[in-house]
């Protein structure tokens, strides 16, 4: 097969079959990560149901016993010492207990006097030694709240305790012990019930058997294990879990929730060498943990069908885009064949038979043989000439070649000869403001218009033009020898080049014309004369056709000038930061206003900008900005100086640098505003409870009262005690929904001096007071 023919086979063989491969693995990633996603989210569902089914019997347990606790009863029976003669008061304890069947079957209740030492439960009375339950009640008066849940392995043991036999007789028997499971789930209440260190008087606790709430719990085979874990991260409910297999799984978990904060989540990990997805769930009641492990392997099993479907017709597309590449090659090939076949005929003794291997090559040396002719040759000199004559000039101009080389090697180059004065002029733009032209065209420009000099002045008056850094210069030679006509002269050849631009380009141009000369040694420093003078332009203005006899130097600045630049200089620095555009140009017109009025030397004009620079530099790094980031590459010193005229700099310190300094300070402005406004909304869902005012924020944020006012109503919308009121609506909002409280202990949880001050805030936000809330809510 031909080797060309080879590589466009191989070239649309890739070409048609990466897309297919891309598209097929790319659908295959997505469908899987989606059937994931999905398969996650059930999970975490399921968790999400389990849970409300749980803390839905529990939470109504949890009411009925503050109920039962706050009744009469339990508060009048606490008050007292009880033995087996109160026989009536004792069977009213317990038929509360009974009533407490009605949420859910529970395993054991019993009422705990700490001060009367006596215990009353669901089928016994005695002291609270009889029952050997004291090290247990212990253990109780170590948590700081008044309601607490605890998952423990009780003892089966069976005590001998008193127990009534009927109206005021006591016998003694074996009494049965109060923890009748081994496995329970406690719920604890300290009487009363108020959340301190103070040891309490009693407890109420209910214990409810594990296989009870056990029967709450899910049971799908899509979501794997499930089980569920203490605050101490013990397995309890179930027993499928004892053996340790997911011990570091829940360590992982714990981590995940004491890292992260969050109460919900999944994450892929990894259990005795497989692959699982974990979801897990922490519930706000009792802190315990609902997890469910799924194997991946069992999600991904149904994205198998998928990836069949998938490989089946990825190889289908591929099979069809090798025949298409087959069949397109050898179309594609035929006229290359044909051009072979033709260039065959060509054949040269000289081109080795070795090196046809490659179609292209073979035909690319038989063209090159066929079109090199004598004519092709004298072209290529002939431009080879001019570009040694402009490195010729270049070298000449910059000093780089003695007299005595220029005298060898002019000839060469048909320079002109017996001239009797020399004169440099150097072109140069002032500005592509306000033309048609865009700053990359800039090299081309000068490059037309050295081709422009070269057509315009006869080779009998100029040596070539040549092009150096950003001018263009032409070395002129004249018979002349007056000095005024010789002036005259070059200027008139500089006024007809800057003539001809302005009327074929429409470019705005100066030229600097050097002091005459007789020794092409001097060339260098006629340049540099050339330059000075076109840097006139800054106070002269542009479009001007400037001598080096013209300029001359003036004295120094005087000190009240540079005085009343740095008042207006202060003016400037005050407008940019506080982001006024309109000041900020007025202020620079009157500095430059200023420079012009006292007509200043050009070489005072780069000191006096560069000054300028610095303070802007020095405004944006008292922002901790980084000047580079912040006003870009072309705000840099060295472009400043690059500028040659009054209106360039004018320009360049409008756009490249007061317009993106006055936006970084807005920047940083809002950000420090939005920072401001953040910390005071953490202080109120910090402080919501306490007396807060804007007062006290200041002192913590340190910043004036006014200037937090002004800020927090800018970012919030609202002013700070507006939205200090409505936050703790809010509260009390979910209070409302999700707890009994009573109205003033809510008023008293927010910070509000009397319940009469709530209910008129919650009306005025909500347009309906507390109680009929919790009465649309319910």
């Amino acid at each position: 097969m031909p080797k060309y023919l080879l590589r466009l086979l191989c070239f649309t063989l890739i070409l048609g079959a990466l897309p297919v491969i891309v598209i097929g693995s790319v659908s295959y990633t997505i469908a899987s990560r989606d059937i994931e996603q999905k398969v996650r989210e059930s999970n975490l569902q399921i968790l999400h149901q389990t849970q409300m089914r749980v803390e839905q019997v529990l939470r109504s347990l949890q009411l009925s016993s503050i109920q039962y606790v706050n009744s009469p009863l339990v508060l009048q029976a606490m008050k007292k010492p009880m033995n087996s003669s109160d026989f009536q008061e004792i069977r009213d304890l317990t038929s509360g207990f009974n009533n407490l069947q009605a949420v859910t079957n529970i395993d054991q209740a019993y009422l705990v006097n700490l001060d009367e030492d006596w215990v009353v439960s669901m089928r016994s009375f005695g002291k609270l030694d009889d029952f050997s339950i004291r090290d247990r009640i212990g253990s109780y008066l170590t948590y700081t709240n008044s309601l607490f849940w605890v998952t423990q392995n009780a003892s089966s043991a069976k005590e001998s305790v008193p127990v009534s036999a009927g109206m005021g007789e006591l016998t003694t028997e074996q009494a049965p012990t109060l923890i009748s499971s081994d496995n329970v789930v406690s719920m604890v209440f300290k009487i009363p019930m108020m959340p301190t260190n103070v040891k309490p008087k009693g407890f109420l606790v209910i214990d409810i058997a594990d296989t009870e709430i056990s029967t709450f719990l899910s049971r799908n085979a899509n979501s794997g294990d499930m089980y569920v874990l203490d605050r101490e991260q013990k397995y309890f409910l179930n027993d499928v879990q004892q053996d340790g297999k997911y011990d570091t799984l829940n360590k992982e978990i714990d981590e995940m929730v004491q890292t992260t904060g969050q109460p919900e989540g999944f994450f892929s990990s990894e259990v005795e060498g497989n692959q699982v997805a974990v979801s897990y769930r922490q519930s706000p009641l009792n802190g315990w943990l609902y997890v469910s492990v799924v194997s991946l392997g069992q999600i991904t099993a149904q994205s198998q069908k998928i990836a069949l479907v998938t490989g089946v017709a990825t190889l289908v597309m591929l099979c069809v885009t090798g025949l298409v590449a087959i069949y397109g090659s050898r179309r594609m090939y035929s006229p290359i064949s044909r051009l072979l076949q033709f260039t065959k005929g060509l054949d040269s003794p000289v081109i080795p038979s070795a090196r046809r291997q490659d179609e292209f090559i073979y035909i690319e040396e038989q063209l090159s043989t066929l079109f090199s002719s004598e004519k092709t040759m004298r072209e290529q000199m002939k431009g080879q000439h001019v570009h040694l004559q402009e490195f010729f000039m270049t070298k000449l101009l910059t000093g780089k070649i003695s007299e005595e080389d220029f005298r060898y090697q002019g000839e060469l180059y048909d320079f002109p000869t017996g001239w009797a004065s020399l004169g440099v002029l150097m072109l140069q733009m002032d500005t592509l403001e306000g033309t048609r032209y865009e700053e990359q065209d800039r090299d081309l420009l000068l490059f037309a218009v050295n081709n422009m000099v070269g057509e315009l002045l006869p080779s009998a008056v100029r040596f070539t033009p040549v092009m150096l850094d950003d001018a263009q210069v032409t070395v002129l030679a004249s018979e002349l020898t007056d000095e005024v006509k010789l002036k005259e002269w070059m200027h008139t050849q500089a006024d007809w080049i800057r003539e001809r631009v302005v009327t074929y380009l429409n470019l705005p141009v100066s030229i600097g014309i050097s002091r005459s000369y007789t020794c092409i040694g001097d060339t260098p420093r006629a340049v540099q004369e050339s330059r000075e003078a076109l840097q006139g332009r800054v106070s002269l203005g542009s479009r001007i056709i400037l001598h080096y006899e013209d300029i001359q130097p003036r004295g120094q600045m005087e000190a009240a000038l540079y005085t009343q630049l740095r008042m207006i200089e202060d003016q400037l620095a005050s407008a940019l930061k506080q982001g006024d555009e309109e000041k900020t140009d007025t202020y620079f017109t009157q500095y430059l206003g200023l420079l012009a009025d006292k007509k200043l030397h050009f070489s005072e004009y780069p000191v006096i900008m560069v000054q300028l620079l610095s303070r802007v530099y020095q405004l944006v790094q008292e922002q901790g900005g980084d000047v580079a980031e912040v006003l870009g590459e072309k705000a840099s010193m060295s472009h400043l100086l690059k500028l040659s005229t009054l209106d360039e700099m004018t320009n360049w310190f409008r756009k490249r640098l007061f317009q993106p300094v006055i936006r970084f300070w807005r920047e940083q402005e809002e950000s420090q505003y939005m920072n401001i406004a953040r910390r005071m909304i953490r202080l109120i869902e910090e402080r919501y409870d306490r007396e807060l005012s804007l007062e006290a924020c200041a002192a913590e944020l340190n910043f004036h009262p006014v200037y937090l006012s002004r800020v927090f109503k800018k970012e919030a919308g609202v002013n700070f005690t507006e939205y200090l009121a409505e936050y703790r609506m809010e509260k009390a909002k979910t209070w409302l929904q999700t707890t009994n409280l009573k109205i003033s202990e809510i008023a008293e949880k927010l910070n509000y001096t009397n319940p009469t001050a709530f209910i008129r805030t919650f009306r005025k936000i909500t347009g309906t007071t507390p109680g009929k809330y919790r009465e649309q809510q319910r």
